[in-house]
C-alpha cells in the first residue's frame, strides 16, 4: 500500500502521481505556543468523489483551555475537480461570536463575504480559495507540481477579506511527528520584509499530500506549531 520513498518523491516532483484520499479522513493536531501544548485541533475530510465538505475544530488545552474559552470552529463545503478543490461556501466561528462566511458563485465569478454584519460581493481573483479546503488540495489535484523551487501563488479567504501568498517549494523532508515518520513536501511562504509573519507548511507525500504539519512565526518571534498526532480512516 505504501510506495517506495524514492518513487513517491519522483511522482511528487514530476507532477505524475494522482491520488486521492479516502471517503472520510480524521485528522488529530496538537497546536504548541513557544514550545508550551495549548489546544487540540481535529479536522474531518468527506468527500465522494465529485463533492466534498471539510470541518475543522480547536480547543485549547492545559493553559490554553485557560487563556481561550469555547471552540474555534471552520467548515467547508464543495466540488472537486480535475484542477483540485472548488469551494462554495466557506465558515468561520470562534467561541460564541458571529460566523464569517465566504459563500463561491463560480458562475457569476463572484465571491460574497459576510462579516460583524456587512456584506461585500467582487468578482472572483485568480487561485482564490479559502483557508482550509487550501490545505487539502494538492490531495485532488490530478498532477500537483511540487518541484523543489517551484512557486505557489494563492489568494485565501476567511469571510473576513482576503490574503495574497506566496509558497515556495524547498523539497522533500523526513518528518518525525506523534503519528509517526512521515515523508513530506516543505513549503515555506516568501515574506516581503523581515516584518511579515512567517509560514511553513509540510503534506505528507505518502498520504495523500495531507497537511500534517503547519509552523507560523509571528512579528514578534512567538512560534504557533501545529503537528499531526493521529490519522483515522
Amino acid at each position: 500500500m505504501i510506495k517506495s520513498i524514492a518513487f513517491i518523491a519522483a511522482c511528487a516532483y514530476a507532477g505524475a502521481c494522482a491520488a486521492q484520499p479516502p471517503h472520510r479522513v480524521g485528522l488529530s493536531y496538537e497546536l504548541s505556543y513557544n514550545g508550551i501544548v495549548a489546544a487540540e485541533l481535529t479536522e474531518v475530510l468527506k468527500h465522494d468523489g465529485k463533492t466534498f465538505s471539510l470541518s475543522s475544530e480547536g480547543r485549547g488545552k492545559g493553559i490554553g483551555a485557560l487563556l481561550y474559552r469555547g471552540a474555534a470552529r471552520r467548515s467547508c463545503r464543495g466540488e472537486i475537480t480535475s484542477a483540485g478543490l472548488r469551494p462554495l461556501e466557506f465558515r468561520e466561528q470562534r467561541g460564541d461570536r458571529p460566523a464569517a462566511v465566504a459563500s463561491f458563485d463560480w458562475a457569476k465569478k463572484t465571491l460574497t463575504q459576510e462579516y460583524d454584519g456587512k456584506t461585500e460581493t467582487t468578482r472572483m481573483v485568480p487561485q482564490l480559495q479559502d483557508r482550509l479546503s487550501f490545505l487539502y488540495d494538492f490531495a485532488f489535484q490530478s498532477a500537483p507540481d511540487l518541484k523543489p523551487g517551484k512557486v505557489l501563488r494563492a489568494v485565501l479567504t476567511d469571510g473576513r477579506g482576503l490574503s495574497r501568498f506566496e509558497y515556495k517549494v524547498e523539497g522533500t523532508e523526513l518528518l518525525k511527528t506523534p503519528a509517526g515518520e512521515l515523508q513530506t513536501v516543505h513549503l515555506v511562504k516568501q515574506r516581503e520584509n523581515q516584518d511579515d509573519k512567517g509560514t511553513e507548511l509540510w503534506f505528507a507525500l505518502d498520504r495523500d499530500y495531507l497537511p500534517v504539519r503547519i509552523l507560523v512565526l509571528e512579528k514578534d518571534g512567538a512560534r504557533i506549531d501545529q503537528v499531526l498526532t493521529r490519522i483515522e480512516n
